[in-house]
């Protein structure tokens, strides 16, 4: 069975050494959001690390996740990262040695977990089954890697539950749509607790995060790129294009844009008497 290939350079093996920059500064803003640190917050706090346990990262990106899983397993623990990327492992291993973090990083598939059985205490997925066309095979992975009693959190975003204003709701939903058509799995958000289930697990937390952007700028990067597809799809034409451009410019000067997805969350745990 070959393996699904993301599509997108996140958590991508073969991403270009040239576009490692790219990511480190998309993954740092992301950090930096306010939407993904109160979700992060309430995993930590669901997930519930203690001292000694072994937990691992799956896309673990810069290692920042690692660092807080290393923090909380402290040095009787221990922390790994799984990440295909090799520029991001290696940034990884650099921010994490300059913490003085315990967090180590190794190369891996979300597919293929490269664990022993019953071996890990906590698994951390975010923002991963969304790039995956056979997520439920990750997440079995998940389940094959836990110890009894062994805790998954799963944090994912779901794309249909994009939303930007202002503008002609014909060309904002071609917009949206693209959003949709550009993740293997863009519905993942909504599928984390029957996905935990699935593989046996018990769900017990769950949250949710609307994340947020600026309502006084436009995130263009995204925007155009969004644009551009529906254009060449011909779901709108030039002139909606630019009409949409024009209405979201206005909008971010007087400080009434809207644009947000959503992050959904679950927790899951491994039966006491699973082997």
């Amino acid at each position: 069975m070959s393996t699904p290939r993301p599509t997108s350079e996140f958590h991508a093996p073969n991403a270009p050494s040239a576009n490692v920059d790219r990511l480190v500064a998309a993954l740092d803003a992301q950090d930096a959001a306010d939407g993904v640190r109160r979700l992060r917050d309430w995993a930590y706090e669901a997930v519930a690390a203690r001292p000694g346990e072994v937990a691992v990262d799956i896309g673990s990106g810069t290692g920042t996740v690692v660092q807080a899983l290393a923090d909380a397993v402290t040095a009787d623990g221990s922390a790994l990262g799984v990440e295909l990327n090799p520029g991001l492992r290696a940034l990884a291993e650099q921010r994490a040695a300059e913490a003085g973090s315990t967090g180590r990083f190794v190369e891996g598939d979300a597919l293929a977990l490269p664990l022993p059985d019953a071996s890990v205490d906590i698994v951390w997925c975010e923002r991963v089954l969304q790039h995956l066309a056979d997520p439920e095979r990750a997440v079995g992975e998940i389940a094959r890697v836990l110890k009894p009693r062994g805790r998954a959190v799963l944090l994912d975003s779901d794309w249909a539950t994009t939303v930007l204003h202002p503008g002609d709701p014909d060309t904002v939903a071609a917009l949206t749509s693209g959003a949709l058509a550009a993740a293997a799995n863009p519905y993942a958000g909504r599928k984390l607790v029957g996905q935990l289930s699935a593989a046996g697990l018990a769900v017990g937390a769950r949250g949710s995060q609307a994340l947020l952007q600026d309502h006084n700028s436009v995130a263009w990067p995204l925007v155009r790129m969004l644009g551009e597809s529906a254009v060449r799809r011909q779901l709108i034409t030039e002139v909606q294009r630019d009409r949409l451009y024009d209405d979201l410019t206005e909008a971010a000067a007087r400080g009434a844009l809207h644009m947000s997805v959503t992050m959904f969350g679950a927790v899951g745990q491994k039966s006491p008497s699973a082997t």
